[in-house]
C-alpha cells in the first residue's frame, strides 16, 4: 500500500533523517569521525520521530518497510551505544546508506492500518518481533566486521586497526543468544495466544511467515548449539548465521512484501 498524501511533518522528517544519514556517507572522505557520528545521531532522533509518527499516531501502520525501518532504526541505536564503548568501531557509510534507504522505503510504502480487532498486546508481540530483527541485524553487522578482521590478519595488515577479532566474536554470538530468546518469545506468543493478539481467525497457521520463521529458529538453535556442543566458528559459523537471517527476513518482511506489492492484498 503506497502512501498516497502524508502529513507534512512526516514528510520533512523523512527527508531530512534520510538526508543526515546520506551526508556522512556522501562526504566520507571529507567528513571527520566526530562530525559524522553527529551527522548519524541526529538522523537517529529524526528517523525515531517518524517512526512515532507511523506506528503510534492516530491510525498506526505496519508492513514490510516499517518493519525495515525500525530494524534500522535499532540496529543504529546499538551501533551507537557500542561505538562509545568501543572507539575503535567508525561510523560505517554503509549503514548510514541502509538508514536512508529504510526510512524513504518506510516513507513511501508504510504498511496497512492495524486491524481493529487485535488486542491492545499486539504492539508487545510486533516489538518483540522487531527487536528480533534488530538484534540479529546487529549480529549481521559484526559478523561481517568478523570476517573483515579475519581477512586482515590472513592479509598481515595493521591488527591493532578496529576491534580485536574475539572481542568481535563474542559480541556477535551475544547478539545471536538474544535474538534468538526473543524469537523464541515471539514465535510461542503466536502459537498460544493468535487469536489474541490479531483477532479472531488469526490463531496459528502454516503459512509462509510461519514457515520462514521456523526455519530460521532452527537454523539458530543449529548454530548455538554447533558453536557451544562442537566448537564452531569462524566461516561456517558466519555462514550460518546469514542463512537463518536470510530466514528471518523472509519470514516477515519478505512476506508481507508479497502481499502488499506484488499482490495488493491486505493481509
Amino acid at each position: 500500500m503506497i502512501l498516497a498524501s502524508a502529513p507534512p511533518l512526516s514528510l520533512i522528517l523523512s527527508v531530512l533523517a534520510a538526508a543526515a544519514y546520506a551526508w556522512p556517507a556522501v562526504r566520507t572522505t571529507h567528513v571527520n569521525e566526530h562530525a559524522a557520528r553527529l551527522w548519524v545521531a541526529a538522523a537517529w532522533l529524526m528517523h525515531g520521530g517518524v517512526l512515532a509518527m507511523t506506528l503510534l499516531g492516530e491510525q498506526p501502520h505496519f508492513g514490510f518497510a516499517p518493519a525495515m525501518s525500525v530494524t534500522a532504526w535499532l540496529v543504529a541505536a546499538v551501533y551507537a551505544v557500542e561505538s562509545q564503548i568501543y572507539p575503535q568501531l567508525p561510523t560505517r557509510w554503509t549503514l548510514c546508506v541502509v538508514g536512508a534507504a529504510a526510512v524513504m522505503v518506510a516513507f513511501f510504502f508504510p504498511g496497512n492500518a492495524m486491524p481493529v480487532t487485535a488486542s491492545a498486546w499486539l504492539a508487545l508481540h510486533l516489538a518483540f518481533g522487531v527487536a528480533c530483527y534488530g538484534l540479529f541485524g546487529i549480529a549481521v553487522v559484526h559478523a561481517w566486521f568478523m570476517t573483515r578482521a579475519e581477512a586482515r590478519i590472513r592479509n598481515a595488515k595493521d591488527p591493532q586497526s578496529g576491534l580485536p577479532l574475539l572481542t568481535l566474536e563474542r559480541l556477535t554470538y551475544r547478539f545471536v543468544t538474544a535474538g534468538f530468546v526473543l524469537l523464541s518469545a515471539t514465535l510461542l506468543a503466536g502459537v498460544f495466544f493468535g487469536d489474541s493478539l490479531y483477532g479472531h481467525g488469526h490463531a496459528w497457521r502454516w503459512d509462509h511467515k510461519t514457515v520462514f520463521s521456523t526455519l530460521a529458529w532452527l537454523t539458530f538453535a543449529m548454530l548455538l548449539i554447533g558453536r557451544s556442543a562442537f566448537g564452531w566458528r569462524g566461516k561456517r559459523a558466519v555462514n550460518v548465521l546469514y542463512v537463518g537471517s536470510a530466514f528471518l527476513l523472509l519470514a516477515y518482511v519478505g512476506s508481507r512484501f508479497v502481499m502488499e506489492i506484488i499482490l495488493g492484498r491486505t493481509p
